[in-house]
């Protein structure tokens, strides 16, 4: 009896105990298997974020490239609007600058006409002055009657005498007002062509007003453009890049230049005038051959600063190839010297000649400007032999 009470207590014992390991027992497996719960929605989130940032990343960058392709466009614009502004105003220049030769032309011609009117004028006053006394003496010696002298047979030899004395008078004033209705023609005509040239003088200077006004409009557009232009700024990156390609198309364009060439055999080159060329114009070098210009780019020729106006004269006889607006270089005249030579003229405000004419050393072949988009007047000059580019201070001094 004592067994089986010691038995039966031993079994819930047992029982109690069972129960409890196998709560401890879930209890530690559900322990063991949260940390891995938890790891799998934290990786789950993470992977969330990662493409909720990558999705954001990309639609930055689309926007990115809208933008930068709206920018590029709009700069392609302005670019397009700078060439025409920059073109109008040359052919303005040139304008006001073909007028005011006109202008002093028509000037001297007035004045050389005011001295030939007023030596005709002295010319008339001395014969009608020699007319004057040939009337005088034709009356001092009587009015006589040629007829009554014919009749007259008394003295037959004075008669003849006097009749010649008559004839040589008649003769010397008829000369005298043949000279006189000459000039007095001529100061007629002199008169006239003084009324043609004042009136040429004024449209001419009224022509020169709308030029200037034209010219004053054209330069405001410029302005506006340089402006619009300047207010997308670029970084470094981007100034490269742009360089980049202005330079490419330079290169390219003088690649085009060189196969239009066509030697002459009166142009025999630069090469033996190393240091006895003059400047294309007179102004201090602001930037000089293989300077730094923008990362590892450098300066192909150099940029005199002058101001605006300024003739620009070639520095050796040659043909114009080229005589065009060139994007990053403005209004650009490229002129071949034969034997590989070339100069390069850039940034002018006009060009005063045309691809094919012949120019001489010294002779003006534009004006000094600020066309490309630059801020401030200056020339940009190149030497370039076989399509390379030299040091001008090689070759002028």
């Amino acid at each position: 009896m004592k067994n089986q009470q010691i038995l039966t207590k031993y079994n819930k014992l047992l029982k109690r105990y069972s129960n409890v390991g196998i709560a401890l027992l879930v209890l530690c497996c559900f322990t063991l298997s949260l940390p891995a719960h938890a790891q799998q929605a934290e990786k789950s989130n993470t992977e969330e974020a990662t493409d909720k940032k990558l999705s954001n990343v990309k639609n930055a960058i689309s926007k990115q490239k809208t933008t930068i392709k709206k920018v590029d466009s709009k700069r392609k614009k302005l670019f397009a609007q700078l060439k025409n502004d920059e073109l109008a105003i040359a052919a303005v220049i040139k304008n006001i600058k073909e007028t005011s030769e006109k202008l002093s032309k028509t000037k001297k011609r007035l004045t050389t006409l005011a001295k030939e009117k007023s030596t005709l004028t002295t010319k008339k006053h001395q014969q009608e002055s020699v007319l004057a006394k040939q009337l005088r003496a034709a009356y001092s010696t009587g009015n006589h009657d040629y007829l009554k002298l014919i009749l007259n047979q008394q003295n037959a030899g004075s008669v003849q005498r006097t009749i010649t004395y008559y004839q040589y008078l008649n003769d010397a004033r008829i000369k005298e007002i043949d000279g006189y209705k000459s000039i007095i023609t001529q100061l007629t005509d002199i008169a006239l062509q003084q009324q043609l040239q004042i009136k040429q003088l004024q449209d001419l200077e009224n022509n020169q007003t709308e030029q200037k006004e034209s010219l004053e409009t054209n330069q405001q557009q410029r302005q506006q453009t340089v402006t619009k232009l300047n207010e997308q700024r670029l970084n470094s990156t981007q100034k490269l890049e742009k360089l980049e390609a202005q330079e490419a198309n330079l290169m390219a364009a003088l690649r085009r230049i060189a196969q239009l060439s066509r030697q002459d055999i009166e142009l025999n080159g630069l090469s033996k005038l190393k240091r006895k060329l003059s400047w294309p114009v007179k102004g201090k070098i602001n930037r000089s051959f293989g300077s730094r210009k923008q990362g590892y780019l450098k300066w192909k020729g150099v940029l005199m600063s002058a101001p605006v106006g300024r003739s620009v004269k070639t520095i050796h006889s040659g043909t114009v190839l080229f005589s065009d607006w060139l994007k990053g270089y403005g209004l650009v005249t490229v002129v071949d010297h034969g034997e590989g030579y070339m100069s390069l003229y850039g940034h002018n405000q006009a060009l005063l000649k045309s691809v094919g004419e012949r120019v001489e050393t010294g002779e003006p072949i534009a004006l000094v400007g600020q066309s490309g988009g630059q801020s401030q007047s200056a020339l940009y000059f190149e030497i370039r032999y076989n399509g390379q580019a030299v040091n001008p201070k090689l070759w002028c001094r």
